[in-house]
């Protein structure tokens, strides 16, 4: 009479450790203001930055690099472009040319039509997927603040607030972390949706102080410079408690940290 007993003890312990449908994910991690990072979209990944975090490219690199990054006790950003179309996706067919608008200003990329949630919102899924099933702690999702820019659509700001709490409820679905990339106009309505703040050249434009709300919620805000030297703008980063670096525009691995 002990193997029975045996083997429903057995299906009731797998059953709790297997995640049902309904269930909910685990706590998301949250990085705190003044965390270091390292932001790296192209070239040959270099892992020898000592660092806690670091945010690269989501279709260009596997389970296997997210995996040794977190051997080496560092987090991973899953950068995705979630507001524009990137030709060289491979996923680009999946979008139909009626969600396409005008280029963004980088070859290959045009604007989307944020407005059509009904054709989005699957595609954004599946590359949230793609970004939980590699291992990836949280998302870095691009080109979030379309209705600022000739995008060939008549996006108003309720779209883009729509779309982009869309975004983060999909990264939390699955577990993820997610980040709000510059759109610094809508940081008051959007700071609670997002986990921490990705911005470019807030310096160069004098709008750093319009990232406060992420840190006053205790939420890092990692922060890219790219034509300001570090000796113009890292004192105040530093008073303002970002994660500030200096980068080349093609994101590789050099990087000037404040």
């Amino acid at each position: 009479m002990r193997r029975p007993l045996l083997a429903a003890l057995l299906v009731l312990l797998l059953a709790g450790c297997t995640q049902g449908p309904d269930d909910k994910p685990g706590p998301r991690w949250q990085p705190r203001p003044g965390t270091a990072w390292q932001w790296q979209l192209s070239g040959r990944l270099d892992t020898s930055v000592d660092v806690p975090v670091y945010d690269i490219d989501g279709f260009d690199h596997s389970e296997a690099t997210v995996a040794r990054l977190h051997r080496e006790d560092r987090k991973v950003i899953c950068y995705l472009s979630t507001g524009a179309w990137e030709e060289f996706r491979p996923d680009a067919e999946k979008f139909p040319q009626a969600v396409l608008g005008r280029g963004n200003g980088w070859q290959g990329e045009r604007w989307l039509d944020i407005r059509r949630i009904d054709v989005l919102e699957p595609l954004m899924a599946a590359r949230m997927d793609m970004c939980r099933d590699k291992g990836f702690d949280a998302v870095e999702p691009d080109n979030m603040d379309g209705y600022r820019n000739d995008t060939g659509f008549p996006l108003t700001a309720a779209d883009q607030l729509r779309y982009n709490r869309l975004i983060a409820r999909l990264a939390h679905d699955r577990g993820l972390a997610v980040g709000l990339k510059n759109d610094l106009d809508q940081i008051p309505e959007l700071a609670g949706d997002f986990d921490f703040a990705v911005n470019e050249q807030c310096a160069q434009y004098d709008e750093c102080g319009a990232l406060k709300p992420f840190v006053e919620a205790g939420k890092a805000v990692f922060h890219v410079e790219y034509e300001v030297p570090t000796g113009d703008f890292c004192a105040e980063s530093r008073r303002l408690r970002l994660s500030s670096l200096l980068k080349k525009y093609e994101l590789g691995a050099w990087r000037q940290a404040c």
